[in-house]
């Protein structure tokens, strides 16, 4: 049996020392909840949060803490923040952070340390978190002295809310933690900097092209959300009378049912939407980057189009594509300033081109709108998702990766980009869950829940294969008793990468077998969580009103065809004119040479 020395006995944390400050000053920044999961290096921190104001979420994964600080982030628009340990706890948020740059979140993430004089030694678990994050910050810190942590936990919000909002890290030693902190002030956050107005010369460039043009197109993404643009931007597209396609983050810049929404773009756009791109004679560009998913083969994307690209990161301007004119800084400012001379320019020279064009936009629209009539009694992913959204309109979606988050991305009805919670760029599954606990607690908090009334509504829409990555999230679920409903649509496979063996590796399946996959209600029923199973069209209704007035969690677990494909697909390397629809299969030439190589890496692997 040890013994313990009264000289090893641990020290009670002082409510004068750098961790207990840390806490006063998350609370002066505005923070209310964080996620995250104690260790050795962080419990001097730990120990402050006791007793404090702030409310500390215990998730049971750091890669949780930092995807459901992503989620509150992007539901609500505020700083999101988790914490974990030193070593693997540091490691494990990586994902998370790495998201949260490449989606444009602000974040800020504390990481315990081993002590100052421990670093560099290899001590146990010491890791150069410092380091390893660097590529996917927009800024870390290394607190190495008590007193510095008025500057770095100010920066860090400034930063992290600033221009392009993004994840900073804080990488706390153990030493400071513990150190003296009774000289310092209290905290005082810094100002958010303020975007610059756009430049009048490129305003001008603007209405110059948007007077000229015939075959206008407004291609719009995140940025509108993320430059608290949504209003003006809808006052310029309902006011110039231009069609508008969004890319996956824009979704809901335009309500659904407005008739100058084309719909999504790209990989899996609309037909209307990717015609009217690449038929257009000039683009609108309002936050978004020309990202691959988006663009098809950038070579031949919007072929015979001028552009007018408005961005306040000055970096994406002209990144993949020339801008004919670049708006760099506050979009509302220059939406603004556009939109009454823009809108003049409805009844000008070309008003009868232009009217022609945008029937022709509304007639594909039309014409090719989606169909929920399948055939058969098993239940259809796609009419399963928009009987939902018309269920639960003002419902904020937290997605998972694949085939399901297409679906969503094509057939739910958002109405505020807010409403949808999707991992973009990084494309990272395990994502949906944590991130609708993250929303969920950020809903509770702009209305206080009386136990009277429903919360507002989270839905969380998974697959099998997403689902067991942060499966073990159910019992923050369950023990927060956050109302989160989960539709998980279970295919037993890996049901994008199946398609794309399907389509472009000659139906070789390889390694995306899930058939051994758990009762998935069992499992919820296990975490105390309420589940449901269905594999009959004539069951969901049912299921549906179920899900959504169940009085707090619940999981509708939906067995759907493995063989279901999402349509309509652009194949690699091609234009986005050459869509595939469902009774469209490229032969053998073609799956040859669309097949991902070391020389077509843009669209080497699935979402």
């Amino acid at each position: 049996m040890s013994t313990q020395t009264a000289s090893s006995t641990p020290r009670t944390a002082s409510p004068c020392n750098g961790a207990s400050w840390l806490a006063q000053a998350l609370i002066a920044e505005g923070v209310d909840t964080l996620f995250g999961y104690p260790g050795g290096a962080i419990m001097p921190f730990y120990d402050a949060l006791h007793g404090s104001d702030l409310k500390h979420v215990l998730v049971r994964h750091e890669q949780g803490a930092a995807f459901a600080a992503n989620g509150y982030a992007r539901a609500s628009g505020r700083v999101g923040v988790c914490v974990a340990t030193s070593g693997p706890g540091a490691s494990n948020l990586v994902t998370g952070i790495a998201d949260a740059m490449l989606d444009s979140v602000p974040m800020v993430v504390i990481t315990g340390q081993v002590a100052t004089p421990l670093m560099g030694t290899d001590a146990f678990q010491e890791l150069d978190v410092f380091g390893m994050t660097m590529p996917i910050v927009k800024h870390s810190f290394l607190v190495r002295r008590v007193e510095d942590l008025p500057r770095v936990v100010a920066e860090a919000f400034r930063i992290a809310r600033s221009g392009r909002p993004g994840p900073v890290l804080i990488d706390f030693p153990k030493d400071v933690q513990v150190g003296d902190a009774s000289g310092l002030a209290p905290h005082v956050p810094l100002d958010i900097d303020d975007v610059p107005r756009a430049a009048d010369a490129s305003l001008h460039a603007a209405l110059a092209l948007v007077s000229q043009a015939q075959r206008p197109v407004v291609y719009a993404g995140g940025g509108v959300a993320l430059g608290n643009a949504v209003d003006v931007f809808r006052d310029f597209v309902n006011a110039t009378r231009i069609p508008a396609v969004l890319t996956l983050k824009g979704l809901g810049a335009l309500p659904p049912d407005n008739p100058l929404n084309l719909g999504m773009l790209g990989m899996h756009g609309t037909r209307a939407a990717n015609l009217a791109v690449q038929e257009c004679d000039l683009l609108i560009v309002v936050g978004a980057r020309f990202d691959d998913r988006a663009t098809g083969k950038l070579s031949e994307f919007a072929p015979h189009a001028r552009v007018i690209h408005m961005d306040p990161d000055a970096c994406e301007i002209g990144k993949l594509r020339h801008a004919d004119a670049a708006i760099n800084g506050d979009i509302v400012g220059a939406l603004k300033a556009l939109t009454l001379p823009c809108a003049a320019h409805v009844h000008g020279r070309h008003a009868v081109a232009r009217r022609q064009w945008l029937e022709t936009c509304q007639q594909r629209a039309r014409d090719h709108a989606a169909r929920y009539d399948a055939p058969g009694d098993g239940v259809y992913a796609p009419a399963l998702l928009k009987r939902l959204s018309e269920i639960v309109p003002g419902a904020v979606v937290s997605c998972d990766v694949g085939q399901h988050q297409m679906w969503v991305a094509q057939h739910w009805r958002f109405s505020h980009p807010r409403q949808h919670l999707t991992s973009g760029a990084l494309g990272a599954m395990g994502f949906g869950l944590p991130a609708a606990i993250g929303a969920q607690l950020a809903l509770r908090e702009q209305a206080p829940h009386d136990p009277q009334e429903p919360e507002a509504c989270v839905v969380c829409v998974s697959g099998d294969g997403s689902f067991l990555m942060n499966v073990q999230e159910l019992a923050t679920v369950a023990r927060y008793r956050l109302p989160v409903k989960i539709v998980l649509l279970d295919n037993q496979a890996l049901g994008m990468v199946r398609q794309w063996q399907e389509l472009f590796f000659e139906q070789r399946y390889s390694e995306i077998d899930l058939s051994d996959n758990p009762d998935f209600a069992t499992l919820a029923s296990a975490f105390g969580i309420p589940a449901t199973r269905i594999d009959r069209a004539d069951d969901v209704e049912d299921a549906l009103q179920a899900l959504v007035h169940a009085p707090g969690p619940a999981l509708l677990h939906v067995a759907i065809d493995q063989k279901a494909n999402v349509w309509p697909l652009v194949p690699p390397n091609r234009n986005n004119a050459e869509m595939l629809d469902g009774d469209e299969v490229p032969g053998p030439a073609a799956q040859a040479s669309n097949s991902p190589t070391p020389e077509n890496p843009s669209h080497a692997l699935p979402a």
